[in-house]
């Protein structure tokens, strides 16, 4: 073990990192052809060279978390010396006494990480305070910062060649610098290397002879987290942070500057999961200058779940009470039924004609994207077939679908660790809110887009650039938004420095010092005049 050790304390990651992988390239250029069949992406010069990373690449990936805090949403450098020491926190190291190295179990036959409940968390006082680390405890975090995450991209970089004992030796070295009680760094570095494990225990079980990765989860289940506990941290992410009220503000208003003058009003909800959008938008229509619409419908598009049935008509109700109390009629239907083009017609969803019909995709629409684009853009042509006044889409602004499993991997690991460095500004180390928020939405997700392929990877995130396109492709137009100065003051309710926010091309975009997280947009069928 102690040779083991030395071996992996000696490990050049760089060349761990940029090394040729054969395997990669023929487990991937299945994805390569697939995706090079759609109109939308266009071909690399070479789809049968291995992608790799040069060390300029790896350089400026590493600096990019350091630099993060001196960048605004359009990239430019904020030169502020005052600053300096400030952007070396995120990398500063939680005392002995956090971290530790994680212990692992074996269920059944896959290797999963032990994951206690967040209540089972206890954590000392003493262990938590924050102390001021002096000039030399700073510049050590930074060199244990860089080293973890060079770790994770050599350990990333084995994993997509299928090097399994080159990775899991990596890997039992990452998780002595890891913990989901450090710094923001730890904390998001813990969860990639849980995502991590997961593939590799799915290499482990699930290769075929011929070395290819086989799709889908295999034995690994799908979540460990149950309905209950995921909408539990959706609701504390609304709370805590603007990431999901920005989106709910922005769809909202957008319906209802569509919705002025009009009477009638339907509203379907692709993927709905909860009910937390509506309650504002119900109180803005009922105060409406114009008064409120004589009659609202909002049906729920959901799968064949009657636990989710269940818990959303008892939601509802409360909300069909008070609108009630505002003067506006609320009729609320579910379909249980997956959401395909045969499934979006005027029968099936019961269209009328003098209804104003709103489609709302609030982070699901990335869902329908599954192993090929085609399947996304059929839902989008279903949907403009049916001419709605508005569709409203807002989804994460990342590139998570790439073909390759090391460049989604360092996406999102950049986009995460962006995320987790405004829960850190946000919400102390010890707040079970924060640990929450992280163990149960957000690694979740992460796991989602590293352990998983095939139909069972859903995490499918895509760029704003790209969403425009496919939109686009489809038969919509942008509508611009009207709602900046709203956003803004939403914003400076969390006082919180970090967020920014940018429009861009009709779209708005709220980011974390820099870096884009979130796109809201309001599209209309093209034949529509713009109002």
């Amino acid at each position: 073990m102690e040779a083991l050790n030395v071996e992996i304390n000696t490990l050049n990651h760089d060349l761990a990192i940029r090394r040729f992988c054969p395997a990669r390239v023929e487990e991937e250029q299945g994805e390569w052809e697939e995706i090079l069949k759609e109109i939308d992406l266009c071909s690399p010069t070479d789809a049968t060279s291995t992608p790799r990373l040069e060390a300029w690449e790896i350089d400026e990936f590493v600096d990019s978390f350091i630099n993060m805090e001196h960048y605004d949403i359009n990239g430019e450098n904020k030169e502020s010396p005052e600053e300096e020491q400030i952007v070396f926190e995120m990398f500063s190291m939680a005392s002995d006494g956090v971290c530790k190295d994680v212990p692992m179990s074996l269920e059944g036959d896959d290797m999963e990480i032990s994951c206690s409940p967040v209540e089972d968390f206890q954590v000392t006082d003493d262990a938590n305070r924050d102390l001021v680390p002096s000039v030399e405890e700073v510049s050590h975090g930074v060199d244990q910062g860089l080293h973890l995450v060079h770790m994770l991209l050599a350990c990333a970089e084995a994993v997509g060649c299928r090097d399994t004992q080159l990775a899991d030796s990596i890997l039992s070295q990452i998780w002595a610098s890891v913990s989901p009680f450090g710094d923001s760094l730890q904390r998001v570095s813990y969860c990639f290397a849980t995502g991590l494990k997961s593939r590799l225990s799915v290499l482990h079980n699930n290769v075929n002879t011929n070395g290819t990765f086989m799709n889908g989860a295999g034995s690994m289940e799908v979540s460990s987290v149950s309905r209950e506990e995921k909408m539990e941290a959706l609701q504390l992410l609304y709370q805590a942070t603007p990431f999901v009220a920005f989106g709910y503000m922005v769809a909202n208003e957008a319906i209802c500057q569509a919705a002025v003058g009009k009477d009638y009003l339907h509203i379907i909800d692709l993927g709905m999961e909860h009910t937390f959008q509506w309650p504002s938008l119900i109180r803005t229509l009922g105060s409406r200058p114009d008064g409120p619409p004589k009659r609202l419908r909002i049906t729920g598009l959901i799968d064949d779940d009657q636990n989710l049935g269940a818990e959303l008509e008892a939601s509802m109700k409360a909300l069909v009470d008070e609108a009630s109390s505002l003067g506006i009629p609320l009729k609320f239907s579910l379909l249980s039924e997956p959401v395909t083009p045969s499934l979006l017609n005027k029968e099936k969803l019961d269209l009328r004609e003098e209804e104003a019909l709103f489609f709302n995709g609030f982070m699901h629409l990335h869902k329908y994207v599954k192993e090929s684009r085609g399947s996304l853009k059929a839902i989008l042509q279903a949907l403009k077939k049916l001419s709605p006044t508005l569709l409203t889409v807002v989804e994460q602004d990342a590139n998570h679908n790439g073909p390759f499993f090391l460049g989604r991997f360092l996406e999102s690991l950049h986009y995460y660790s962006a995320i987790f460095d405004s829960l850190e500004a946000s919400l102390p180390r010890n707040s079970q809110q924060r640990m929450k928020i992280e163990r149960l939405h957000f690694a979740e997700e992460i796991r989602n887009i590293v352990a998983f392929e095939g139909s069972s990877r859903i995490e499918r995130h895509e760029r704003v650039d790209q969403w425009r396109r496919q939109l686009g492709r489809a038969g919509f137009q942008v509508l611009g938004l009207k709602c900046l100065s709203q956003a803004r003051m939403m914003l400076s309710v969390y006082c919180c420095d970090g967020y920014t926010l940018a429009s861009e091309k009709g779209c708005l975009l709220l980011g974390w010092k820099g870096r884009p997280i979130l796109l809201a947009s309001a599209w209309q069928v093209n034949n529509v005049p713009s109002s």
